[in-house]
């Protein structure tokens, strides 16, 4: 494991641009990401005119953004762990990765993620290297299929989604599925003070919200707020012909949850009224829409949003902060 500069890795996965930076509905030319776009103003969360900074485009595939404890961020790759540090200098953190999706820092200073890696699909310990383990592998006998986001908590359990349901993991304990009624679930985040979980519902109308137990245990399913990004049959754009767009999301200290979606960046109040959406997307006009697919807070004050998908990573500086937590 060791830092790399990412001059000649961006040669090495052009190959696999194609995945995110390709047409989703058969292979027209991606579209440039802008260098940056301007945020209209959202009250606590961001200053009319900020400007959302490209950081670093053609890498293949970004997802799963997590910080670290001096503020740098990392990022999954196509089968690798980047690093963005304070500078935006972009270095390989981990090669190789067993397609890393979402991550979070645990109590104990370990990297958890959701691999997906052909016939090793997995939820495990990544980093440091001589803490990696394997935590679970399949849900009663059955492998995982298609593993995509997670969330800590502070006891060590671990929420992730694959296509089949949200599952939870207690410290030292067996996998449940405590939610399998939800349609191909991606997001997953819960609230600073972990009394919620927040689901994002892609064919939906809704984000999703669920009441969590002292012992991680969930109730109380909810319809939290209504996304400004909608699925529309028929659409000659894929993206939006296949649902709304809901990915990845984060969370601030004041509890307004962030959501990528088709429109953008949507963000939410802690009572579920929508404030704003950050306008990062591009390519609508052209039918191959490219949009955030994750995002979480890092930098040394917790203040710099990064937003992540299509194999860029856009940051923007927030009037908002990030929990005071290591994971996002």
């Amino acid at each position: 494991m060791r830092s790399i500069c990412l001059v000649a890795a961006s040669v090495l996965i052009s190959s696999a641009a194609f995945a995110q930076g390709g047409g989703p509905g058969g292979g027209q030319q991606a579209p440039a990401p802008p260098a940056s776009f301007t945020a209209t103003a959202i009250p606590g969360v961001v200053a009319a005119g900020t400007k959302i900074e490209l950081v670093k485009p053609g890498l293949g595939r970004t997802e799963g953004p997590v910080a670290m404890q001096d503020g740098s961020m990392l990022v999954s790759g196509p089968n690798n762990i980047f690093k963005v540090d304070a500078s935006d200098i972009v270095t390989t953190f981990i090669e190789n990765a067993n397609q890393t999706n979402g991550m979070g820092w645990d109590q104990q200073g370990r990297l958890i993620s959701v691999q997906r890696g052909k016939g090793n699909e997995k939820v495990g310990v990544l980093y440091p290297a001589d803490k990696v383990t394997t935590l679970a592998d399949n849900f009663q006998g059955k492998p995982f299929d298609a593993l995509n986001d997670m969330a800590l908590d502070k006891r060590g359990g671990v929420y992730f989604t694959d296509t089949q349901g949200i599952y939870y993991l207690p410290p030292g304990g067996r996998v449940a599925r405590i939610i399998d009624e939800v349609p191909r679930p991606n997001g997953v985040v819960l609230s600073p003070d972990e009394k919620t979980l927040y689901v994002h519902n892609k064919d939906g109308v809704y984000m999703l919200a669920f009441d969590v137990a002292p012992d991680g245990t969930i109730s109380n399913r909810r319809n939290f707020a209504r996304y400004k990004s909608v699925r529309i049959p028929g659409h000659k754009d894929p993206s939006w012909d296949e649902d709304n767009g809901a990915d990845g999301m984060a969370v601030d200290s004041d509890g307004r949850v962030y959501a990528a979606t088709n429109s953008g960046v949507e963000v939410f109040s802690a009572k579920g009224e929508l404030l704003g959406v950050m306008p990062v997307q591009w390519g609508a006009e052209t039918a191959n829409i490219r949009k955030p697919q994750n995002l979480a807070f890092g930098g040394k004050d917790r203040k710099t949003l990064y937003i992540v998908g299509s194999g860029t990573v856009y940051k923007v500086r927030t009037l908002s902060q990030g929990p005071n937590r290591p994971t996002k």
